[in-house]
């Protein structure tokens, strides 16, 4: 009952903080049987969440000890039969705590409980894998020796988009095909250690295949305004945005081997382009060759109308939770010190602060208007704080489109220099994946 619960609420809490969740891969989660869940961690407890959310597995974590001792979490993650890692810096080389680890690993699976473990030990907001720690390997074999039936090693691929951005981010949970560990699991006259690094470098090849790995944030960046240059009228889903950001990571990776001098060159061109882009206040969206007097009429009256339609409502949003919302923010940013830390202390300052600013709102309505108008509030105030975000979503929208058609009117020289930086660019990247192998970019490195 409470991890249905849980899950409910994680799926809600998610659903509110991201404009997008997508979930690719559910085919491969088996409908029983002992199941252990392996995944990148790039965005705290977000991740755990979002395993909760979308796999339709009863699930519990592994998560570091020092957690249990948390008011607030330590509670819920008992609740779910979570399970208690310490590692070396708390204690983790007690062979005791170690044992301990494996028999609760291995009870849960039993009960058919499936078991996440978030085998890099730490949560960090590059986009890439670290070393992996051997502890899931580890579990893995136990409970497989320890069981009649087989476990399944189930790789989950995280990958983030503006990761802290409140209804601005989006997420997709990518799931793989199970790890191979048959030849693993009861092989005799192996060494151990040597079973336990070769199931490690599987996991670690397996969650390389289902994420965008690059080396840091600026480079992810730098390689989704590559994508944007290279999809022309490509489908813009976060799943096919995904696909194509991990072949062009490949070819990246490729390249820097075979051609670094040329990957530079392009590297260094993307960031001017970017650059010039950001001192004018424009997205890529922005940069078109030319302005047709009816596709601009056009645009202007829709969106306009859009806007002005909007307004009253947009207005009654953000009056309701203007209040909450930015102290929402000043919270999470006071006690945010790492970057993969920024959406957890969104999320959970928000579902504290809201609900408190909602009862007041609702207490104060019933003091002047009566129980009806509080009926009224409450079901207008989740509706009406959507609405005013994405009002305000489409007014950035429209100001950005605005200040690339003002710069084509103010300044056409700026505007086709922009233009024919673009285009030789696209052209730059074409040429760039002209010389990587078709079997470099499909590559799987399991």
């Amino acid at each position: 009952m409470i991890y249905r619960l849980l899950r409910a609420l994680s799926r809600l809490l998610l659903a509110i903080f991201y404009r997008r969740v997508e979930v690719v891969g559910l085919e491969h989660v088996p409908a029983a049987g002992p199941l252990v869940v392996v995944a990148n961690h790039h965005n705290a407890l977000i991740d755990a969440a979002l395993l909760l959310a979308a796999i339709p597995r009863r699930l519990a974590p592994v998560a570091k000890a020092p957690l249990f001792h948390h008011p607030v979490l330590g509670p819920l993650l008992r609740s779910v039969g979570a399970i208690a890692a310490h590692r070396r810096e708390e204690g983790g080389t007690d062979p005791a705590r170690n044992e301990a680890l494996f028999a609760q690993a291995v009870a849960r699976l039993r009960e058919g409980t499936g078991i996440v473990i978030f085998p890099e030990g730490v949560s960090h907001p590059e986009p890439m894998i670290r070393p992996l720690r051997t502890g899931s390997a580890r579990i893995v074999l136990a409970a497989a020796e320890a069981e009649a039936a087989p476990v399944t090693v189930l790789p989950v691929g995280l990958v983030f988009y503006r990761p802290g951005a409140f209804r601005a981010g989006s997420a997709i949970v990518v799931i793989g095909s199970p790890v191979i560990t048959a030849d693993l699991v009861g092989a005799e006259g192996r060494d151990r250690a040597q079973l336990v690094r070769e199931l490690t470098d599987r996991i670690g090849r397996a969650l390389r295949d289902l994420i965008v790995e690059v080396e840091d944030r600026q480079t992810f960046r730098l390689l989704q305004l590559a994508e944007a240059l290279w999809r022309d009228e490509g489908p813009a889903d976060a799943v096919a945005v995904t696909a194509r950001l991990q072949r062009a990571a490949r070819a990246m990776r490729w390249l820097r081997g075979h051609e670094p001098g040329r990957l530079e060159g392009v590297r260094h061109s993307i960031t001017a382009y970017a650059g010039a882009l950001g001192e004018l206040g424009l997205g890529d969206d922005a940069i078109i060759s030319t302005y047709s007097v009816r596709s601009v009429l056009r645009y202007a009256l829709d969106e306009t109308a859009r806007l002005l339609l909007g307004v009253p409502l947009a207005f009654l949003g953000v009056l309701l939770h203007w209040v909450p919302y930015r102290l929402t923010g000043m919270v999470a940013q006071l006690v945010t010190s790492d970057a993969d830390m920024e959406a957890t202390n969104k999320l959970v300052a928000g579902a504290l602060i809201f609900p408190m600013g909602w009862a007041l709102e609702v207490w104060l309505v019933w003091r002047i208007a009566g129980p009806g108008a509080v009926l009224v509030l409450l079901a207008v105030l989740g509706p009406l704080g959507l609405l005013a975000l994405g009002w305000q979503q489409r007014l950035r929208s429209v100001r950005r489109q605005a200040r690339g058609l003002w710069l084509f009117l103010r300044d056409r020289r700026r505007h086709a220099q922009l233009v024919a930086q673009r285009a030789a660019l696209v052209e730059a990247l074409r040429g760039l994946v002209t010389l990587v192998p078709e079997s470099v970019l499909a590559e799987s490195r399991r």
